[in-house]
């Protein structure tokens, strides 16, 4: 079995939406866009390359898809991890409305999402990465298919747009397993999961501990 990875640029109050530039994402009137560009900087950027560097196939949702489509066919693989790896890798797209794709290697996501993307996970090999396609997280979260979350957390809130956990999240455990922080100050968080969620109690009105 593969890994399902999913990296999330996120800001503190967990927006996801449009990252990258002010006309990526404007749906529900989003004026915010580009909010993670004045924190990207070198470190940022290593990370970033690192962690592209891992993938073998890509999975990812329309919206993310169309944009990523729209840019980095045209950019040069040399000496660029990204690029390399976007244009060259698989891309599954799962997506309701598309009926073909143009982008090299790029495979529409057939039936069920949630069973075709069980079956890729099921196969041997290494990373199968998500990178955005807030959507299809939130749905892939709902079925327990995420391995691993690596989450780079800019130093802003919005208060408005599309979030990683919305209504309807499970409720589950994860375990940091990496963390660093940026000149910028954006922290890199790599987390697994681990299991259901544990209560307890604390304080002097109680005298247990964590139980669960």
């Amino acid at each position: 079995m593969r890994p399902l990875v999913v990296t999330e640029f996120t800001t503190l109050d967990g927006v996801v939406q449009a990252p990258g530039g002010p006309d990526e994402d404007t749906t529900g009137g989003f004026a915010h866009g580009g909010w993670l560009v004045p924190f990207f900087e070198d470190t940022l950027g290593a990370q970033m390359d690192a962690w592209f560097a891992g993938v073998e196939d890509f999975l990812l949702g329309r919206g993310t898809y169309e944009i990523f489509a729209a840019a980095w066919p045209q950019t040069p693989t040399e000496g660029d991890p990204v690029a390399e790896a976007l244009n060259t890798r698989t891309k599954h797209v799962a997506s309701r409305t598309l009926t073909s794709l143009d982008w090299s290697g790029a495979r529409l996501v057939e039936g069920d999402v949630v069973a075709a993307v069980r079956e890729l996970r099921e196969q041997d090999g290494g990373e199968l990465q998500v990178h955005g396609s807030p959507g299809l997280v939130q749905t892939l979260l709902r079925a327990d298919l995420v391995d691993e979350l690596r989450l780079v957390v800019a130093p802003v809130v919005l208060g408005e747009g599309k979030r990683l956990f919305g209504a309807g999240a499970v409720p589950g455990s994860w375990r940091l397993t990496a963390s660093s922080t940026t000149p910028a100050g954006v922290l890199l968080c790599t987390y697994r999961r681990a299991g259901e969620v544990r209560t307890g109690a604390m304080g002097a009105e109680y005298a247990d501990g964590v139980s669960g």
